[in-house]
């Protein structure tokens, strides 16, 4: 960032008012009699109704559009462990992109617990202010035992987008990358820079969709994850080859994809000269990725780049995804988020991609045209068509697949903002 950014940032959460987000109200509060309603005598008769039957919280609170963003700060961007309270203006961040495109309200909860089981606990004991959870920034390995914890404790969708947000963008864009350069999900060889939360979910959800496991290498700070190696946890140890492989550089001699997850300038020109025929290179660092996009379109003239910033073509960002999952498994109060669900998001974002672009986005964009190819292999962000598409996907998938607890639509999504 340059100092002139770095400035207008501040200046941007600093002004009119300090943060991004306030609370408003959805009620009356001029008279006499709305205050009565709002609060004492008439809020006891909300609290009889929910205290005989919970589900009426639903009707007659928040919950069931309220989201709780909730981190600890261990694993904050690119900036590591910052701690709880540094780490609010990116919790506020993601409320309001909740907020902005599936007029989802959020609480901002940041916890100061370091120990998984504390954290476990105290998001458990909060949780029924919560219609869903959406935990940020939580650091690997703990982050798979929290999330898994929550989901097996609680009876509404928790969610760790770090891992399955990216997850599913990144498979979407696989698929149609995959479809236009000609190759086959159960040939390709994959190799996969970062075994952390990102690496890790990505993965396990393209096995998910058939990718067989001697088919992809998974590297960590170490080298080439390997039978051999005695350092693994059990998370990495899943994932673990049965190779005389052990660098980057000889597991990228003849990869059909590479997928970065990880730091900076990882990925050589020499190496990306290596790979096989029309190769896929998701460089996902961010703010600088795996390999200079210039560098690797100099490289090799037949591939097909994603990055994870929003100056380059495909990039790929959680914000295709987090919203509209939420979305769906609010409409239909979903008591989780399953592979299922993921899955249909997969497949609507993929297939969005294929279809004319709205005249709105060419227009955003300065384009002319925009079609499913090379530099388009998904939608963008604010493309209108992602909150009716895929949150019907997902909640329709809820539905099938018995988690939901009311058909869908229930009611019709509330608009974005």
């Amino acid at each position: 960032m340059t100092d002139e950014l770095k400035k207008a940032a501040l200046h941007y959460h600093a002004s009119p008012v300090p943060g991004k987000l306030s609370i408003t109200l959805t009620k009356p509060t001029e008279t006499q009699k709305d205050l009565a309603l709002a609060y004492t005598p008439g809020v006891a008769e909300p609290v009889r109704a929910i205290k005989a039957n919970a589900e009426d919280a639903y009707q007659y609170t928040l919950k069931g559009n309220l989201v709780g963003v909730i981190t600890n700060g261990t694993a904050v961007l690119g900036l590591g462990d910052v701690g709880p309270l540094a780490a609010k203006p990116v919790m506020e961040g993601k409320a309001v992109l909740f907020k902005r495109y599936a007029n989802i309200d959020v609480f901002d909860i940041e916890v100061a617990a370091s120990d998984p089981q504390d954290f476990i606990n105290t998001v458990a004991k909060i949780a029924p202010t919560f219609g869903g959870i959406n935990l940020e920034d939580i650091k690997a390995p703990q982050c798979f035992e929290i999330e898994q914890a929550l989901i097996d404790r609680l009876d509404i969708p928790v969610f760790h987008d770090d891992q399955h947000g990216t997850a599913i963008i990144m498979v979407a864009a696989l698929l149609n990358a995959i479809e236009l350069q000609q190759k086959s999900l159960d040939e390709i060889k994959v190799v996969c820079v970062g075994a952390g939360a990102a690496g890790i979910a990505s993965m396990r959800l393209l096995i998910a969709m058939g990718l067989k496991r001697d088919q992809l290498l998974m590297i960590d700070r170490q080298g080439i994850i390997h039978t051999g190696r005695t350092d693994l946890n059990t998370y990495k140890f899943a994932f673990a080859s049965e190779t005389e492989k052990r660098t980057l550089e000889e597991a990228m001699i003849g990869a059909d994809v590479f997928i970065g997850v990880s730091g900076p300038n990882l990925l050589t020109s020499r190496m990306l000269q290596g790979m096989a025929k029309k190769p896929i290179v998701f460089a996902l660092s961010n703010p600088d990725p795996e390999i200079d996009p210039n560098i690797a379109m100099q490289a090799r003239n037949d591939l097909i780049l994603a990055t994870g910033r929003s100056d380059y073509p495909n990039q790929v960002n959680n914000v295709l995804c987090f919203p509209y999952l939420f979305r769906g498994a609010l409409d239909v109060r979903a008591n989780r988020i399953n592979q299922e669900m993921m899955l249909a998001a997969v497949f609507a974002v993929r297939d969005l991609a294929k279809e004319v672009v709205p005249e709105s986005v060419l227009k955003a964009y300065e384009l002319t045209q925009l079609s499913f190819g090379s530099n388009y292999i998904l939608p963008k962000p604010i493309d209108p068509r992602l909150l009716p598409v895929v949150s019907a996907a997902v909640a329709n998938a809820a539905v099938e697949t018995g988690v939901a607890r009311l058909p869908y639509p229930s009611y019709y999504p509330l608009k974005p903002i």
